[in-house]
């Protein structure tokens, strides 16, 4: 027993040293992640800086663009928007694209994008600089670019630290040349209504940096880095090969990276010679951290008086008051320390626990077709059983552009085609709400009966229909976040339609009775992982985040606890650590 109890204190004592660095920068870092999340694109910041559609520009439909493409077969997604250099293009996406990119279940959206000229149909190649900076310019508001000089020993770098994230302690975005290797000089540039426009300056060519390291952005590498010399100081990720604005970080945003996302992630090690390694790196110090929290609670219960006093009065029998505060601030906030280190494992999807079992949804049945690039470009595909009859259609998008953009009207942004319930449809959107439904022949608008629709849903599977639920409020596993935060940034409409099937993975699909549209789809694998990881971590508990600043306060105050529990270990460890050294027999 004694010698368990010496292994016990040794463990902790010494993995501790190291832990508690690793606990303190968590819980800090935590705190910051509450008001500053890692970069994105949100889809209102994107369709907000995509300029409008403009009916009287001659465009070709999408049957006309696609042949002149050569572009057959079926498509999982095909978009109209000034999405690259501020010009209209088809963003189109087949269903099995060249070498497998893009195909298959759960595949990288835009890994096998093809971007097709929407004036004259033909393949554009990959995204230049020029390009980069006129998308840069578009997303700015810009009606002209001045293109910066093209940069020196121009290549593909990964973590280009000095180029990138060194600008970010100096002048900012538009510094001039020399800011950084690879760097073009600021341009300032004047609209054609005669107003001073940001000045732009092209960073980079870049595979990673900092703040790009989502692998939502792996299908768009190599990236162009362009700083926008507006008042935030923002900075825009440019694909490699659509064009499109992919990710914006303003100055301030990376600068809080630094102390939030960035360091809690342990993203230092991204990027650089331990990137493959970086998975293993986190849980490794997250089993590290676990072991030394428990051993540090039980340390701290063994050690602490429940009945009676030390001579000192005291229940704890450390008279030095660092040593007072690690144990009772360790039994105040060992159990919350223990959640959030096991929590955040949990993030990294350990032995692949919460991956997906069930299969890919059947949406082709579900719908009655597809669409598709061929002769006929709409082309309707029952493609499983059940799917409803006579929904073949042999018709093409016949409605023109310049009608779609009438019939929507207003200022849009985007237009989408689909296949709902047996018909082709157009999704038009402006820079904020929802999306309108059109007939994607006759241009008029579109709805569809909610019963018809469950009874559709029942097709996306084969397994039996369990139940189906209509969600006028959010709830446990359908919710809204804020648009910084992991789960943030999404469309989340209501009421949406909750189906559950009778599966072994007991899947559920959320749709949008509205557009007939899958929204999300969860099982008992992701809906674990939603209670070990994102209710554990973030406390993202409906009750706590629709009673704001309640669970402001009490994130805060447990970080703070954890915080103190975490510093005061790293002060006894190296202390410990130093008189060792010191009274270590010279060599």
């Amino acid at each position: 027993m004694h010698r368990a109890k010496r292994w016990l204190f040794l463990i902790h004592r010494w993995m501790g040293i190291t832990a508690c660095l690793f606990f303190a920068m968590w819980f800090v870092s935590g705190v910051v992640m509450m008001y500053v999340g890692y970069p994105k694109l949100t889809t209102a910041e994107r369709l907000s800086h995509l300029p409008a559609l403009d009916a009287k520009t001659a465009l070709l439909g999408p049957d006309a663009a696609l042949a002149v493409a050569g572009i057959h077969g079926p498509l999982r997604d095909l978009r109209l928007a000034r999405a690259r250099a501020g010009q209209p293009v088809y963003l189109v996406e087949p269903q099995v694209a060249a070498g497998g990119a893009g195909s298959g279940h759960g595949a990288s959206p835009g890994g096998g994008t093809i971007v097709v000229d929407a004036v004259t149909g033909k393949r554009l190649p990959a995204t230049t600089q020029e390009d980069a900076l006129a998308s840069a310019a578009a997303w700015a508001g810009v009606a002209g670019v001045a293109a910066a000089p093209a940069e020196s020993g121009a290549g593909v770098r990964r973590g280009t630290a000095a180029a990138l994230e060194g600008k970010d302690s100096g002048a900012g975005a538009g510094a001039g040349a020399g800011a950084g290797a690879g760097a073009g000089a600021g341009a300032g540039i004047v609209s054609s209504a005669g107003i001073p426009s940001p000045p732009l300056t092209y960073v980079a060519k870049i595979d990673e940096d900092a703040f790009s390291h989502s692998r939502g952005l792996d299908a768009h590498r190599p990236l162009h880095v362009v700083d926008v010399g507006d008042a935030q100081r923002t900075r825009l990720y440019i694909s490699g090969r659509t064009g499109e604005v992919v990710r914006d970080a303003p100055r301030t945003e990376r600068l809080w990276n630094y102390a939030g996302a960035w360091i809690h992630w342990l993203y230092p090690f991204r990027g650089t010679v331990f990137d493959p390694y970086w998975s293993g790196i986190v849980n490794t110090l997250s089993v590290l951290g676990l072991a030394v929290a428990l051993t540090g609670s039980v340390i701290g219960i063994l050690r602490w008086r429940f009945s009676r006093v030390y001579r000192t009065g005291s229940r704890s029998p450390y008279t030095s008051p660092m040593m007072r505060w690690h144990h009772i601030s360790g039994l105040l906030f060992a159990a919350i320390t223990l959640t959030w280190i096991f929590s955040g494992w949990m993030s990294m999807n350990p032995w692949k626990m919460f991956s997906a079992s069930g299969p890919a949804l059947n949406g082709v049945a579900m719908q009655g077709g597809r669409v598709q690039a061929a002769a006929d470009v709409i082309a309707g595909d029952a493609g499983g059983a059940g799917a409803p009859t006579g929904s073949h259609g042999s018709g093409t998008f016949s409605a023109p552009i310049a009608d779609l953009l009438a019939a929507a009207g207003g200022s849009i942004r985007e237009l989408r085609w689909s296949y709902a319930m047996g018909q082709p449809v157009v999704l038009a959107r402006a820079a904020l709400g929802a999306p309108q439904v059109l007939d994607a022949r006759t241009a008029t608008a579109r709805s569809f009966d909610e019963a018809a629709v469950s009874t559709a849903a029942s097709r996306l599977m084969t397994a039996p229909v369990a139940s189906i639920d209509r969600l006028v409020d959010y709830d446990t596993y359908y919710y809204a976040r804020d648009d910084h935060t992991m789960t943030g940034g999404t469309d989340k409409p209501l009421p949406i339609l909750r189906v559950r099937f009778d599966d072994p993975s007991h899947t559920w699909v959320h749709i949008d009775p509205r557009t007939a549209s899958v929204i999300s789809q969860t099982d008992d694998a992701r809906r674990l992982s939603r209670w070990l990881f994102a209710m554990l971590h973030s406390w993202d508990w409906l009750p706590l985040l629709d009673r704001r600043p309640l669970w402001d306060t009490l994130l805060i105050l447990l970080s703070l606890g954890g915080a103190a529990l975490s510093v005061t270990g790293v002060v006894i460890g190296w202390r410990r650590l130093g008189r060792k050294l010191k009274t270590a027999p010279a060599g």
